[in-house]
């Protein structure tokens, strides 16, 4: 795969491998890409952390009869 980047992109990569902090510009997108890949792993434990919380909320609702009835959720929704 090729990659095209922009000017200032480069220029940081470049910048990056000239303090030594990494050996090539492969190992600063490397180490880039394996940031993106930890934060969309954050943000997918989040998310489903969230959607956790909001089945525990609908449950203990449920089990308080705090309901309404599909049917009846529907004929408010729909022209009738």
């Amino acid at each position: 795969m090729n990659i095209t980047l922009q000017a200032e992109q480069e220029q940081f990569i470049q910048s990056l491998v000239q303090m030594g902090k990494y050996q090539t510009a492969e190992d600063a997108i490397a180490a880039a890409l394996e940031l993106l890949k930890e934060q969309n792993r954050q943000r997918d434990e989040m998310r489903l952390s969230e959607l956790r919380q909001k089945i525990a909320v609908g449950t203990e609702q449920i089990s308080r009869g705090q309901v309404t009835d599909g049917e009846e959720v529907f004929a408010r929704l729909l022209p009738g």
